[in-house]
This record gives structure tokens, sequence and C-alpha cells, in this order.
């Protein structure tokens, strides 16, 4: 059984991706530390936002560099919410990149999609269709 899940974006600029976080996410983080800023999403699952800095002395050289990747679309994080609008205005006035207008999607769901401070991609949706 996992007791836990946290997905953990790598950002170039830790205190700014904390700003645009808890401005799009409507939250403030339950941790910020150097080095480690967590969301704490719903019970057992969390956002973490790691320095890409701080990982390289991890994982590398064995992995390469997340830096040499940055601004290229790495992972995207599918956000159910109740209103898009407001969600997708907010993630545009906190500085996100418009990737693609709030339009049904052919899966059931009504979905728009914007890219983060590090290009992440991130989708405001919602189920239309039963």
């Amino acid at each position: 059984m996992i007791a836990e899940i946290e997905f953990i974006l790598y950002v170039k600029d830790q205190q700014k991706s904390t700003g645009f976080y808890s401005e799009i996410l409507g939250l403030k983080p339950s941790l910020n530390v150097p080095g480690m800023t967590e969301f704490k999403l719903s019970g057992n699952c969390k956002l973490g936002l790691m320095p890409e800095s701080g990982i390289t002395k991890i994982i590398c050289p064995a992995a390469p560099d997340p830096s040499r990747g940055s601004g290229i679309p790495r992972c995207e994080l599918y956000l159910k919410v109740d209103d898009i609008e407001k969600r997708m205005a907010s993630a545009l006035n906190a500085g996100a990149t418009l990737i693609d207008h709030i339009s049904e999607r052919n899966w059931g769901d009504t979905a728009g999609y914007i890219a983060d401070l590090d290009g992440h991609i991130i989708a405001f949706a919602k189920t239309t269709m039963h």
C-alpha cells in the first residue's frame, strides 16, 4: 500500500514558482524551506517544488542535469477544478503561458492548458460527459 503520493517538479526559481503555484492552486505551502516547497493537494497527495540546482546534487552525473531541459514540457499536471475560467485567468495573471484555450475534449472533459514558469504543462479541467 502506498501511504502518500508526492509529485515533485524541478524548477529554476523555487521562490517564483512557489508564488506561482500558491496563486493558481489557491493554497499556501504546507512546507516552504530552502530546497523544497510542498502543497497538500488532497488527503495523501502533495505537489513538491525542488530547485533544479538541488536535485542535480542527488541525481547527476548518473542522470542528465534537469536544467538542460528547462522550458521543454516534461510533464503534465491535470487538475480537475470547479471553475476552469477562474483558474485559467489566475494562472495567466501569475505569469503562465497560454497553450490551448478552454474547450470540450473528446475524452469527456472540458479543459484548458497553460505552461508554468518552467514549461511544465498544466490542464484545468472538469468532466462534462457522463
